[in-house]
């Protein structure tokens, strides 16, 4: 006989709880002591586990629904096994029945379940996901798995980063008591691009290894959603699937200013082929893009002017952090140019003229177009979605305005990060596989900028947060830790914004050593809501850079030990 899943009285008060999410669907077999589902009262959150072993049968009430105690929720039993028509659920609430059991039993014998159109972090990452998922799956790729980030982003422009890093190591050697007799360096860039080579390659080879061990057949060529919805691979091979996630990705941004043809004029693409080191090199756009690769070829020894539009570098960052960041990029040798507009560009006698509106020309050898990026809709094919600002608008589930057609990652402008994208192709996959019960949360997403220092942040700005809260702000800086100042690397600081009514942590924002993989923690606090109160009772090892933290969270409250008392 099945067996009746209800709602406990978890407490002497307890009345009724709020379902907050069903781990197991319709169909799905659970063990003895596997959680099955999650509640919420006013007073705890709480796992039930299963009493016995058994197939989810029917599932009477749904996630966000309250409950009273000892209702009947839903039933286990044996697979196909009668569900009792009595219950405590209303009549006009039918339970789900096993018919509609998971959408996935058994691998398709013809076409897929889901066909992925891009093989970047949302791409590879909601194949392998659908597979785990029972699917099978296909993922097309035009060009090479892994995407931007990994070919033509994030990886190459770490590899040339590090390179930096070391050349400012060079530099500082002579002061820590190493002593370099010829400390003069030069950049041989045929070998920077084979290590950069090399780095993709293993790593590309990496997520090809992954999908092969997954059982996804990977077709390389353009894919193309049919008005049948199913997939064409360059105009030849139609995939016949029932689910598509379309992860297109991205491509470079171009902007309509006279003169941006010219060969002189790079990419964020072009650049990272380049075999050569400019003398001189404008960087159009102070953002991300623009300064890391424009600081990593100053450290190569290119004079580089970067030329920004708004007011500020990196203007998405929290204002004191953007400055301070100005500064350091400054002392470096540097040219910043804010609150500039682009005119034109000229080629004259090999030189490329920068005409800026209002100031003087730029004379330089190269100059670097690094405005961002834009979804690249090439895949769209024959369905129509909708669309927003050139970006496909997506639900809270990834999926599109066209049932049955989900697009995670750059494809729908949302949060265009590699992480994020991780993220939103699992979510992806998830809800074509199972039916749209999963949401991606991605307004906790941590970013960084790895810049010497690295620039990192999560949550509000305070200029954002003093918009809608009453806030306290706390800051510590590197300049009073050990490790930073053991390290040579004492810049910058932790800056912690927190409403000041309930200790919410609403932003972090970090310049300094590490920022890129301290901003987790913050992240992990967030998510969690933890306040600042609680926060003070953990332990952070000493000496770590991590300390830092700590101390903003402490001087939020007033309470940083090692600052000096303010009057």
């Amino acid at each position: 006989m099945a067996l009746e899943v209800i709602m406990p009285k978890a407490g002497i008060d307890m009345t009724e709880g709020e379902i907050v999410k069903w781990n197991k669907q319709v169909g799905e077999f659970v063990k003895q002591g596997e959680i099955l589902l999650e509640i919420m009262t006013d007073k705890t959150n709480m796992e039930l586990e299963a009493e016995e072993d058994g197939y989810v049968l029917a599932i009477l009430r749904q996630a966000g629904e309250t409950v009273a105690v000892t209702e009947v929720i839903g039933y286990l039993g044996e697979q196909g096994e009668a569900v009792p028509t009595a219950g405590s659920a209303p009549a006009s609430e039918a339970p789900i029945a096993a018919e509609a059991a998971s959408p996935v039993a058994a691998k398709k014998e013809d076409g897929y379940d889901v066909v992925v159109i891009g093989g970047g972090p949302a791409g590879y990452v909601a194949a392998i996901k659908a597979s785990q998922l029972g699917g099978k799956v296909a993922l097309v790729e035009k060009s090479e798995l892994g995407g931007t980030c990994l070919n033509r982003g994030c990886i190459p422009t770490k590899a040339y980063l590090h390179n930096a890093e070391i050349i400012e190591g060079i530099s500082h050697a002579a002061s820590r008591g190493i002593m370099i007799e010829n400390p003069k360096f030069t950049v041989d860039m045929e070998k920077v691009l084979a290590m950069k080579g090399k780095v993709v390659k293993t790593l590309v080879g990496g997520v090809g290894a992954l999908l092969k061990s997954h059982g996804i057949d990977v077709f390389k060529g353009v894919g193309k959603i049919t008005k049948d919805k199913n997939v064409m691979v360059d105009g030849a091979k139609e995939l016949v699937t029932d689910k598509i996630i379309l992860a297109g990705g991205s491509k470079v941004s171009k902007i309509n200013v006279p003169g941006m043809d010219s060969k002189l004029v790079m990419t964020s693409d072009d650049i990272l082929e380049m075999k050569e080191v400019p003398k001189t090199m404008a960087v159009i756009g102070g953002g991300v893009v623009g300064v890391e690769l424009g600081q990593a070829f100053a450290t190569f020894g290119t004079k580089v002017t970067i030329v920004e539009m708004m007011d500020r570098i990196v203007p998405s960052m929290d204002a004191e952090v953007s400055n301070a960041l100005r500064t350091a990029l400054e002392k470096k040798g540097i040219t910043i140019m804010t609150s500039t507009k682009l005119q034109e560009v000229v080629e004259a006698d090999g030189k490329l003229v920068v005409k800026l509106e209002g100031k003087q020309d730029l004379v330089v050898d190269k100059a670097l177009l690094s405005i961002g990026r834009v979804p690249d809709l090439e895949a769209l094919g024959e369905v129509e979605f909708e669309l927003e600002r050139g970006r496909i608008k997506v639900d809270e589930f990834m999926e599109t305005s066209v049932k049955g057609i989900y697009a995670p990652g750059d494809i729908n402008g949302t949060k265009m990060l590699a992480h994020a994208a991780f993220r939103m192709g699992e979510v992806a996959a998830e809800n074509a596989l199972k039916g749209n019960h999963h949401v991606a949360k991605l307004d906790l997403t941590p970013a960084a900028i790895y810049t010497l220092p690295e620039v990192a942040a999560c949550g509000l700005t305070e200029e954002e947060a003093r918009k809608t809260h009453d806030v306290s702000v706390g800051k510590f800086s590197f300049t009073a830790n050990g490790r930073a100042i053991a390290s040579d690397e004492n810049y910058g600081f932790v800056k912690v914004i927190a409403d000041k009514k309930y200790g919410e942590i609403l932003g972090v924002h970090i310049i300094g050593p590490a920022a890129a993989e301290l901003i987790n923690e913050a992240s992990s606090i967030m998510e969690m809501e933890i306040t600042v109160e609680e926060m003070l009772k953990t332990i952070h090892g000493h000496p770590t850079y991590s300390e830092v933290m700590y101390e903003a969270f402490a001087d939020v409250s007033g309470l940083a030990v090692h600052a000096l008392k303010k009057n």
